[in-house]
């Protein structure tokens, strides 16, 4: 992807649930509409990203397999107002 991230997060060798929960501290860190890319090597997080964007404010934006690697790119959503 030629998208470059505001931050990368390497959550190789981690299992199920680890990629995604450092990827929700790592998007804590960020300004809304910042870019996280996150690589993983669990096969879990495939689906685990895709139901994350689902269900929050964030986008996922582009994802790809490369080779044993799963990168994501993860855009950090606005809060709503109350």
């Amino acid at each position: 992807m030629a998208v470059q991230p505001d931050d990368v997060l390497d959550a190789c060798g981690l299992p199920c649930p680890l990629p995604l929960l450092k990827a929700k501290q790592g998007l804590a860190r960020l300004k809304a509409g910042q870019l996280l890319e996150v690589i993983a090597t669990d096969a879990g997080s495939w689906r685990d990203f895709e139901t994350f964007a689902e269900q929050s404010i964030h986008e996922l934006v582009a994802r790809e397999e490369r080779g044993e690697r799963f990168h994501y790119w993860i855009r950090k959503g606005e809060e709503p107002v109350s």
